[in-house]
């Protein structure tokens, strides 16, 4: 089995379940915050819908400077637009997953300004900055919706609001 048959399957599971997060946020509560500090339910819910968007980069460029990444999305007005941004951000790089094992082990490197952070197979920073970014930002959401009493959906088994 090629590297790319596990990571495609793996993708495909997170993107599944992170859109049944996603289809529960209420258009009322874009705006609600958990805290002051804290992004708000639409910004949160954009944010996790234009993670994908990094594999793209991850997949397609040998570097990436932070210093050029585009400037963070308005809020969004709509379920329905956050839902337009995953389904397009989440295609585009589902089609970029089709790569060779020799692709997808070439070193990737994130850089700030310049200076190079770290570099690391591309297997690997599409599994930290797509995959399990998108894992700890849905846990977020899932909290959002817990505090708003929204039936939270499940997950990697049954919620305490839902079976299987």
């Amino acid at each position: 089995m090629a590297l790319k048959d596990g990571l495609i399957a793996e993708y495909d599971h997170e993107v599944a379940t992170t859109r049944k997060l996603i289809e529960r946020v209420p258009d009322d509560k874009l705006t609600w915050k958990p805290h002051p500090k804290s992004m708000s339910m639409g910004g949160l819910a954009q944010h996790i819908a234009n993670l994908p968007n990094w594999g793209s980069m991850i997949l397609e460029h040998q570097t990436f400077d932070l210093a050029d990444a585009p400037p963070n999305l308005p809020e969004p007005a709509s379920r329905a637009a956050v839902l337009t941004v995953f389904e397009k951000s989440t295609a585009g790089t589902r089609k970029q997953l089709d790569r060779s094992d020799g692709e997808l082990l070439a070193f990737w490197t994130l850089r700030r300004d310049g200076h190079e952070m770290f570099t690391m197979p591309r297997v690997s920073a599409f599994r930290s900055f797509v995959l399990n970014h998108l894992i700890h930002h849905r846990g977020q959401l899932s909290v959002y919706l817990r505090l708003n009493d929204i039936p939270v959906p499940p997950i990697y088994g049954p919620s305490a609001d839902e079976g299987a």
